[in-house]
């Protein structure tokens, strides 16, 4: 039997910290949101043991995986000793502030569960999440979700209304430790009010989503790499409706409304910043729906016309 999970990326809209716990984890604030990026993760059993595998060779497919740790703490949770073979076909680009890795190890966790039909519950999925990475509770789900503490307490919100997104991931690296050492370093740290995003999100007003985007990093990153505040300005000349960077970078994403906008915003964006990848896509916020379309370059201009 063999068990295939979309493990899609995610965009943060909002993202701000509120504080820092004993531990050293920080306390957020943030609203998340599946898109349809998507990696592939089959699962079927083996004889014995974790055998994981993947398309991409620059990453380690070994005990160091988040999806292999996944696997690890599934069969603990459930004292089971079973062998499964997992192959990740990625899509979502690494180390971009996009979840790829937290979201491949949350699909293993459901694939697991269908393919030793446990039947555990979401809530027991979460749990087992929660020790692998802060932003794994919310993938094993998806969808446009309020994330509050370490990532764990999770409010579900209103689909997103429609519209066009447009993703770039710039081929520079962003340390996430690092952006938030940034961030704990600086002395006048940048905060905004989640409420008007909130209250945009249930009235389905776009345009005003657009302007309460947030993401409190940013600005660290920013000084680091300035292409970041480049890209936002190529996207604001091509009239997107707000743009921001996604957890901590290098990602940034933009909201239009207009697919004609949008799609020139792809062709500048290729040109303004080589080698970069550049997706477009349809923002939608079912989690049912998320996967049934990606736009991504170069077959954008042959496919633009289905959006």
């Amino acid at each position: 039997m063999r068990i295939i999970e979309k493990a899609n990326a995610k965009i943060n809209i909002f993202l701000d910290i509120i504080g820092r716990r004993q531990d050293g984890y920080h306390l957020l604030k943030m609203i998340m949101h599946s898109i349809p990026l998507y990696d592939t993760v089959e699962i079927e059993e083996a004889d014995n043991g974790i055998i994981l595998e993947g398309s991409d060779s620059c990453l380690p497919w070994d005990n160091t995986n988040l999806a292999y740790k996944a696997a690890e703490a599934f069969c603990r949770y459930f004292n089971i000793s079973y062998g499964v073979r997992i192959y990740i076909d990625k899509h979502i680009p690494v180390a971009a502030g996009l979840a790829g890795g937290s979201s491949d190890a949350a699909a293993v966790l459901r694939g697991l569960n269908k393919l030793w039909k446990v039947k555990a519950t979401a809530q027991e999925l979460r749990d087992i999440a929660l020790t692998l990475g802060a932003d794994v509770p919310y993938c094993v789900e998806g969808g446009t979700v309020l994330a509050e503490g370490i990532g764990e307490r999770l409010t579900p919100l209103k689909a997103l209304p429609q519209g066009y997104l447009v993703l770039i991931t710039p081929p520079i690296a962003v340390s996430t430790a690092e952006a938030y050492k940034g961030w704990d370093e600086t002395i006048v740290k940048s905060h905004a009010s989640i409420e008007p995003l909130l209250q945009a999100i249930e009235r389905s007003d776009l345009e005003a989503i657009g302007k309460c985007l947030f993401n409190t990093l940013e600005p660290v990153v920013v000084k680091r790499y300035p292409l970041i505040d480049e890209i936002k300005k190529v996207m604001a000349q091509c009239h997107c409706l707000g743009s921001c960077m996604s957890g901590s970078g290098p990602s940034v994403f933009g909201i239009f409304d207009n697919r004609a906008e949008a799609i020139a915003a792809v062709d500048r964006l290729k040109a303004v910043v080589p080698g970069s990848e550049v997706f477009l896509a349809p923002l939608i916020g079912e989690r049912e729906e998320i996967c049934l379309m990606l736009l991504y370059w170069p077959a954008i201009m042959k496919t633009a016309t289905a959006l």
